[in-house]
């Protein structure tokens, strides 16, 4: 099984590394995670702020993303084809473009988005399209 991951949904891993979503992150051997390459940039660009509101040290948001990132597969946004970008912005255009990226991943790899933005999930729920699974559906899932 394929599963795209958003940032939403590793933002929480970090923050929380006992909880649902670092165990299916970390734990999950028969799913392939893929994520677009730039989330591993947006993680980055908030170790700081991650670093104060879990109370450690940049580093150690560095170790823990280490242990998260090795069960995703980052691929290059350059690698997939352009007609999926038109097909996820023209889908998205009234949601939300910033998550244009992620829908394009779903809609070339035909499999979900794991996410827990609300506005991603209740747009695509008006247009009836379902390409998107949330941590507890994914959790029954696999268990």
């Amino acid at each position: 099984m394929k599963i795209i991951v958003d940032a939403n949904i590793v933002f929480s891993a970090i923050l929380n590394t006992n909880g649902k979503i670092a165990d299916l992150l970390i734990n999950s051997t028969n799913v392939k995670f893929i994520a677009p390459d730039f989330l591993r940039l947006e993680i980055r660009k908030y170790h700081n702020k991650l670093a104060k509101t879990k109370k450690i040290s940049s580093s150690n948001i560095q170790e823990i993303e280490y242990f998260i990132f090795q069960n995703i597969v980052f691929i290059s946004e350059i690698q997939i084809e352009e007609k999926y970008w038109k097909q996820a912005y023209e889908l998205l255009k009234d949601i939300d473009e910033k998550d244009t990226p992620y829908i394009t991943y779903a809609l070339k790899f035909k499999c979900k988005l794991w996410t827990g933005d609300k506005k991603l999930v209740n747009g695509l729920k008006k247009k009836n399209r379902s390409l998107t699974i949330s941590t507890n559906e994914l959790y029954e899932l696999l268990n």
